[in-house]
């Protein structure tokens, strides 16, 4: 899989901002047929860090109501990536 296509958008929010302080994991969501393999060379090679583990989940999506009509938000792939100890990645730590 195309390394550019793997890695969708950064996961910014209080939980993966806890997990990046505490423990050096990252947050991804991340295209639905990318194996842990597939994210971990992604992430190397885009953020030239070393990657010692990925967590994966399919985030289920919310069902909305709006009045009668009910909808569905889509279903998507989130990945936890742990760097090693001391790396970081540039475009978190800007905020």
């Amino acid at each position: 899989m195309n390394r550019f296509a793997v890695l969708e958008k950064p996961i910014v929010s209080e939980k993966s901002g806890r997990l990046r302080e505490s423990i050096n994991k990252y947050a991804f969501k991340v295209a639905r047929r990318a194996s842990k393999n597939d994210i971990k060379r992604a992430v190397e090679e885009l953020f030239d860090v070393k990657v010692v583990g990925v967590n994966s989940c399919i985030v289920r999506g919310a069902i909305k109501r709006r009045g009668m009509h009910v909808g569905k938000r889509k279903n998507y792939k989130k990945a936890y990536v742990t760097l090693e100890q001391g790396q970081t990645i540039a475009m978190f730590e800007d905020n």
